[in-house]
């Protein structure tokens, strides 16, 4: 495995793990945001630009769920 593919899979095995604990608290919603820009920095350096732009969405997505449920400031 090169260091693109070791990258790729910590950005991926991150949305996973974060998307899972979503429900417990607005930080993992915020994680999950930041694993998706990971995951989309993958896709871009791999070449596959229709990915790291999908993923660039949900990070988008993500940010803006967090920002909702963050709570009052």
């Amino acid at each position: 495995m090169d260091t693109l593919t070791i990258f790729g899979l910590f950005a991926v095995t991150a949305m996973l793990v974060t998307y899972a604990l979503e429900k417990r608290s607005p930080g993992y919603v915020l994680a999950f945001g930041g694993s998706c820009v990971l995951g989309s920095a993958y896709g871009c350096l791999r070449g596959a630009w229709p990915f790291g732009l999908v993923e660039a969405i949900w990070a988008i997505v993500a940010v803006r769920r967090w920002w909702r449920r963050r709570g009052p400031a």
